[in-house]
């Protein structure tokens, strides 16, 4: 019998925002307050890279030849983490689906676990408030795409062209909300408490 059948407690939540928008930041402070697992792709890659996992070698091995890492390998290292966390409150999922071809996945995935996706937020804040904030960044950051116009832009109309498609794809679930990205960092995490507190 798979062990994570069981009557449905976990919370489970995605967060979307741009670069630049406080979506690591604010993803700390969820991850803390709900007490749920912080699954970021990102990490994820360089966890699984850094301990020569399988995975890690594999995702290492298309990088290497310049190529993307295919969903397959993402979504492996993402079960992996799910399922070695089977006792978590939940899981907070940051930079992971950025296709719908991923969503279908993970929600597959999880409906095989007897979990789903609760909740999706995306933090919106207007780019040429966000093009300020992360060129500020770039003075300090070191990284040469925090410090380039053109390519900062370049990964909005990236992050805008698939997810509005995930927008769609969680409003029909009536799972999407949009919270407003303006303001200090504790105005921001109020709004998302809230907005979690109101599902909760």
């Amino acid at each position: 019998m798979d062990i994570f059948v069981q009557i449905y407690t976990m919370l489970n939540i995605i967060l979307f925002g741009k670069p630049g928008s406080g979506k690591g930041t604010q993803a700390e402070f969820i991850k803390e307050k709900y007490e749920l697992v912080h699954i970021s792709t990102g990490d994820l890659f360089r966890q699984n890279i850094k301990n020569q996992t399988e995975l890690g070698k594999l995702a290492q091995k298309y990088m290497n030849n310049g190529d993307l890492v295919p969903d397959s390998v993402t979504i492996g290292m993402l079960k992996s983490e799910v399922e070695s966390n089977i006792y978590a409150n939940g899981f907070l999922f940051d930079g992971f689906p950025r296709t719908v071809d991923q969503a279908v996945s993970l929600d597959k995935f999880l409906d095989k676990k007897n979990l789903r996706i609760d909740l999706t937020i995306a933090i919106d804040v207007n780019e040429e408030i966000l093009i300020e904030r992360i060129l500020n960044r770039g003075l300090t950051s070191g990284r040469k795409d925090d410090q380039d116009k053109i390519k900062i832009k370049n990964r909005f109309d990236e992050y805008n062209s698939k997810t509005s498609l995930l927008e769609d794809y969680y409003k029909n679930q009536n799972k999407f909300k949009i919270i407003d990205g303006y303001g200090n960092i504790e105005e921001i995490t109020k709004r998302l408490y809230n907005q979690i507190d109101q599902f909760i």
